[in-house]
């Protein structure tokens, strides 16, 4: 008896689903190709760092985000966190605590950061909670906290700015600008803590059983809790580390500008969801990889710049990163049909 070999994957669906794979590559390319033609001076060196700092702050909110969606969630409340750590930040650095009585505890540069981020974990872990005890759908546990958050901030300090965040050298803050303004070998901090977070993210996802068990509950949530995943620690973990992204951006705003505004953040989470959704990660779970949520986070910091630099209305910039997200959810349903079919194929090839 002769042995039938299985027939193999037609070349133009391979090359087809190789392209969906690495649509965010493309999509980088592209624009980097139409604004060095359309907008001048684009590539310019200082128009280089000014993009990468504004990508560095969408990037963070992103990377939190993709372990969030890969869980199948959603966290709208990234925005409304940003806004309510920056407002902390700010009234950590002029008021410190009250104790009453004349007393006060002031912090230094260290501390007021610790605490800012503790905040973000914290309404993280609030958010987890309402998730995972209380069974709220993470929709509508989210725009909830979105608004709580967003309310506390105006609350802070009566819808006013808190300015003058220089610091005190008295009490140890005067660095506090430094995390937003200042440099380490030429680049600025926040790229250098870009690069620490999404280390320690990929690392988490990729070589860790936490990685794992945040993939397996995003595949099949009642399979991975039978397979004894915790999945309540795991939803807990990624709404904490979503919260902790933001309360970072909040501070290095806060620092960059010297100032800190309660409105600080709002529709951040939409380009979060924009660049995450673009770098691959799948809406419905299960799939993504931080690396591709930071090439999202580029194509998105550099379709915004971008249009700005060319003078497109910032009207027009929300009907075209809408477009973008829209598109960015159809192809990533063009890929998931694609891999499947791919795989019946190979399977019914196997079987023969």
């Amino acid at each position: 008896m002769t042995a039938i070999p299985a027939p193999a994957t037609p070349g133009s669906t391979a090359l087809l689903l190789l392209l969906l794979r690495a649509r965010t590559f493309v999509a980088l390319i592209l624009v980097l190709a139409f604004f060095a033609f359309a907008a001048p001076n684009f590539l310019s060196a200082a128009n280089a760092v000014i993009v990468s700092k504004h990508v560095a702050l969408n990037a963070f909110l992103a990377i939190g985000m993709t372990f969030v969606i890969i869980t199948g969630g959603i966290d709208l409340s990234v925005g409304s966190i940003v806004g309510l750590c920056a407002m902390v930040a700010g009234w950590l650095v002029l008021n410190g605590i009250d104790l009453g009585l004349g007393w006060s505890i002031q912090f230094n540069t260290l501390e007021i950061a610790l605490l800012v981020m503790l905040v973000g974990v914290g309404v993280g872990l609030i958010n987890g909670l309402l998730i995972t005890w209380l069974n709220v759908a993470p929709f509508i546990a989210t725009l909830g906290t979105l608004y709580v958050a967003r309310g506390a901030a105006l609350l802070s300090s009566d819808g006013r700015t808190f300015p003058n965040l220089g610091g005190n050298a008295e009490y140890g803050s005067a660095s506090f600008p430094w995390i937003g303004s200042g440099t380490i070998l030429g680049l600025p901090v926040m790229i250098w803590m870009l690069v620490l977070v999404g280390l320690l993210a990929s690392y988490i996802s990729r070589r860790t059983p936490l990685g794992r068990y945040i993939y397996a509950v995003g595949g099949n949530e009642r399979g991975a809790a039978l397979s004894g995943v915790k999945v309540t620690r795991v939803k807990m973990f990624v709404y904490m580390f979503s919260g902790l992204c933001a309360a970072l951006v909040g501070l290095i705003i806060a620092s960059q500008l010297q100032a800190s505004h309660p409105a600080t953040g709002e529709t951040f989470e939409l380009n979060a969801i924009a660049a995450a959704v673009l770098g691959g990660t799948s809406m419905s779970g299960g799939r993504g990889r931080i690396g591709g949520t930071i090439v999202g986070a580029f194509v998105i910091g550099i379709l915004s710049d971008g249009l700005i630099m060319m003078g497109v209305s910032s009207f027009w910039q929300t009907v075209i990163k809408g477009l973008v997200i829209i598109a960015a959810v159809v192809i990533d349903q063009a890929q998931s049909k694609l891999q499947a079919r791919v795989a019946l194929q190979q399977e019914a090839a196997a079987g023969r």
